[in-house]
């Protein structure tokens, strides 16, 4: 009884797996559907009617005023106690373009400044440990930032400085 029970089951499960099987005909079937389905498509699109978008023409007007607004208000400076290394003398705002943990390093930014006309000048940082190369510095921070952006053409990273001493 246990035999017959067991090969009834076994052919349950041989023909269950067996029934399930999807065959090539089937996958078949389907990429011929969506095919035709494509070409369809395409025909619709072919014999449908090509739409024209008309654009006005832009007028152009000459340019009467043109005003520029500096927010010099908003440029961010950074605040730190420096001392001065080497040159003429701070002020209040000053435009970094270098800053070193070696003195030479700074002192060979300092030169290649010179070279190019500018007044540089190395200050020191006791709190970061670092040699901040100043290639101008001013009394007011409009100057200040005018000086910055004329320097990020060649030095990108330049930034501004208000010496807290």
């Amino acid at each position: 009884m246990k035999k017959i029970m067991f090969v009834c089951a076994a052919m349950c499960v041989a023909l269950a797996f067996t029934s399930c099987k999807s065959n090539e005909s089937a996958y078949r079937k389907a990429y011929e559907k969506a095919k035709a389905q494509d070409q369809t498509a395409q025909a619709v699109e072919a014999q449908a009617p090509v739409e024209e978008t008309v654009v006005a023409p832009v007028e152009t007007r000459p340019a009467t005023e043109t005003r520029v607004v500096d927010n010099v208000d908003n440029v961010s400076v950074r605040q730190e106690s420096v001392s001065l290394v080497n040159g003429t003398g701070l002020k209040n705002f000053s435009v970094v373009v270098g800053s070193f943990s070696v003195k030479a390093n700074a002192e060979g930014l300092q030169q290649t400044l010179k070279n190019a006309g500018y007044d540089a000048q190395i200050a020191f940082s006791s709190a970061r440990s670092m040699y901040r190369v100043i290639a101008s510095t001013y009394n007011d921070k409009e100057s200040a930032v005018r000086s910055r952006n004329d320097l990020r053409s060649k030095y990108a990273d330049a930034w501004l400085l208000y010496n807290q001493q």
